[in-house]
């Protein structure tokens, strides 16, 4: 059995022991201290400068990215190739309407024929009347004048696979006003899907024109038509 003077000395040995375990701990706990409160602590990571070198901004003075980094997408047309392309439409429009009674066909076709790219269906299409209509015209001295607008484009290409260049289909509003001996007769109008592409040269060519919808024949200018 341990003696009391012995159990003093073990009581005192724990006490020095747990003491330096203390000081030891206070030690660490200063020095991380020390770290934390270093003039750096608590600021955000620098950042590197951009690749220009440039540190005052993006690029540009409204934030966007410059020159080819916008990603801009360029339209198929130009304001002026889609002038250039409304103007056929309305050119060969105009002129299929445009006629009078002392007109011979084949002088009559040729210029609106060149508007066109050769389409045989067209080639059908870019005539007088015939038959009883134009006998009629004829002895009525019948004269016919027409107007278009180019009301919206339908749908605007750019055949890149095949090689078949820019197209544009637009709905056109025509109207043909007649006369006979000298007096209004009446007006036609009608609405069209007019298809034109571009050649090789630059111009623009007449490729399709279809009917849309069935259009009011022979209104009078006093019923609006």
């Amino acid at each position: 059995m341990e003696s009391p003077a012995d159990n003093k000395r073990t009581a005192a040995l724990a006490l020095a022991i747990l003491g330096l375990l203390m000081v030891g701990a206070l030690v660490v706990l200063t020095l991380f201290d020390g770290d934390d409160e270093s003039p750096d602590a608590g600021e955000p990571a620098v950042t590197s400068a951009p690749a220009d070198g440039n540190t005052g901004g993006s690029g540009s003075s409204d934030g966007k990215p410059s020159g080819d980094a916008a990603g801009e997408v360029k339209p198929i047309l130009t304001q002026a190739e889609a002038a250039a392309a409304h103007q056929r439409m309305t050119d060969y429009m105009v002129g299929i309407n445009t006629y009078a009674h002392t007109d011979e066909n084949a002088a009559w076709a040729e210029p609106l024929l060149a508007l066109t790219n050769g389409d045989r269906q067209l080639k059908q299409d870019t005539a007088l009347p015939t038959g009883k209509t134009w006998a009629t015209c004829v002895a009525a001295k019948c004269t016919s004048r027409g107007t278009a607008t180019v009301v919206r484009d339908a749908m605007v290409a750019d055949d890149l696979v095949r090689g078949g260049g820019k197209s544009v289909s637009s709905l056109v509003e025509v109207k043909a006003f007649r006369s006979e001996n000298g007096k209004e007769s009446g007006t036609e109008s009608n609405s069209w899907l007019v298809t034109v592409r571009e050649s090789g040269s630059g111009t623009w060519q007449v490729s399709s024109v279809s009917l849309f919808g069935l259009g009011n024949v022979g209104a009078s200018d006093q019923a609006g038509g």
